[in-house]
C-alpha cells in the first residue's frame, strides 16, 4: 500500500533523458532566491552517524544491518511521516552462493510537487577490511564510508520536518553498494542498479541527483568528480559555484577529479538522470587516492568531522531552500 501512494502521489512526472555518454544538456543556474534558509546541525548529523555505528557493521545479513534497517525506517517515517516512506526490498546472490537480503529506503518530502530532486547515499558497510593489515575478513563499521552520507540526509529530513522544501525531495539509501570484491564491479551497486531497473515511479524524472559518499573524515577535499563531469558538468560547476560563495571553496575545490565508480554511474547510465558524486578523495595521476582509513578498521567516528559535515550540509540546505528556482 505505501508503494501505491507513493506511486499516485508521483506519477504526474514528466519523464526526461539526457543522451548516457554525453553530458547533461541543462544549465544549472543557481543563483540567490533569497530565501530564509534553516540551520543545518553537524551536531545533529554526528549523532546520526554514531547511532548507526553502534548497531555494528551494516554488512549485509549482519544483525547490524538488521537493526539499522530498522532504525532508518524509524527516523525517516519519524520525519516523512509512514505514508511517504518505501523500503524496496529485494534479494541478491552472495559470493558463497548465500542469498542476501537488502532493502533500498526511499523518504519522500513535498510529494504533492512534481517538480523534484533526489539525494543519495549507501547504507551498507564493507563486509571485509581488504585495505587493513589486520583482520582483512572482518567487516568494518563505515563511520565516513556510508554512515557520513546517511547522517547528513537524516540531518536533512529532520529539517524538512519543520520546514518543508520548497521543491519536491527524495531521499534515497542505497542498499549493497560496498558488498564487491576489488576487481569485479558485478557485486558492487546493488542497490542503485535494482532501483535504476526497477524505479517504484515509473517514468521518475527529477531534475537531478546528488550522491553524497565519505562526506565527512577529516581534512576532506572533494574535487570535481570525473564522471560527474562526463554526465553532469554545468550540475557540477553550479554547485561548486554555491560553494564558493558560501566560503566552502577549501572544501569543494576547483580542481578536476579522476573518474570514480560508485552509484551515479549507475544511475546515469540506466536512468540517464543526471547524478553527480560528492566524494573525498585525492586525485592522481595513478587514480584516485582514498583516506588511509578507507575500507580498514580505522573508519570510525575519530576520523569523524563536525566541520566537513556542517560544510557539506550547509551548502545543500543553501542549494534547496535558496538556490533553486521553482517552476510551480
Amino acid at each position: 500500500m505505501i508503494k501505491l501512494r507513493i506511486l499516485l502521489l508521483l506519477s504526474g512526472l514528466l519523464f526526461f533523458l539526457i543522451s548516457c555518454e554525453g553530458g547533461d544538456q541543462q544549465q544549472f543556474s543557481f543563483e540567490e532566491q533569497g530565501q530564509e534558509v534553516p540551520e543545518f546541525s553537524a551536531d545533529s548529523a554526528y549523532q546520526f552517524i554514531g547511532q548507526q555505528l553502534s548497531y555494528g557493521p551494516r554488512n549485509p545479513n549482519a544483525e547490524g544491518h538488521k537493526l539499522t534497517k530498522e532504525y532508518l525506517l524509524n527516523r525517516l517515517q519519524d520525519y516523512a511521516g509512514q505514508r511517504y516512506v518505501f523500503s524496496q526490498q529485494f534479494t541478491a546472490q552472495g559470493y558463497d552462493g548465500d542469498s542476501l537480503a537488502l532493502s533500498n529506503i526511499i523518504a519522500s518530502f513535498n510529494p504533492q510537487s512534481s517538480d523534484r530532486i533526489f539525494l543519495c547515499a549507501h547504507w551498507d558497510t564493507r563486509p571485509r577490511a581488504d585495505k587493513d593489515s589486520l583482520n582483512q575478513d572482518k567487516p568494518i563499521l563505515g563511520a565516513d564510508d556510508g554512515g557520513s552520507g546517511v547522517g547528513v540526509l537524516l540531518e536533512l529530513a529532520r529539517i524538512f520536518k519543520d520546514n518543508p522544501p520548497p521543491i519536491g525531495v527524495d531521499i534515497v539509501l542505497f542498499d549493497g553498494e560496498d558488498y564487491g570484491r576489488e576487481g569485479d564491479f558485478s557485486k558492487y551497486f546493488l542497490g542503485s542498479r535494482h532501483w535504476s531497473e526497477n524505479p517504484p515511479v515509473k517514468g521518475y524524472s527529477p531534475r537531478f541527483g546528488i550522491l553524497l559518499d565519505m562526506v565527512g573524515g577529516k581534512n576532506a577535499r572533494f574535487p570535481k568528480e570525473g564522471y560527474s563531469m562526463q554526465f553532469a558538468p554545468g550540475l557540477v560547476e553550479g554547485i561548486w559555484d554555491v560553494a564558493e560563495d558560501k566560503g566552502y571553496s577549501n572544501l569543494f575545490i576547483s580542481e578536476q577529479g579522476n573518474r570514480v565508480s560508485d552509484d551515479h554511474l549507475v544511475i546515469n547510465r540506466i536512468l540517464g538522470i543526471p547524478t553527480i558524486n560528492i566524494i573525498h578523495y585525492s586525485p592522481s595521476n595513478n587514480g584516485a587516492q582514498f583516506a588511509s582509513y578507507w575500507h580498514t578498521h580505522n573508519d570510525d567516528m575519530s576520523i569523524i568531522s563536525k566541520k566537513t559535515l556542517n560544510g557539506v550540509g550547509e551548502i545543500l540546505v543553501e542549494l534547496i531552500y535558496n538556490r533553486i528556482e521553482g517552476s510551480n
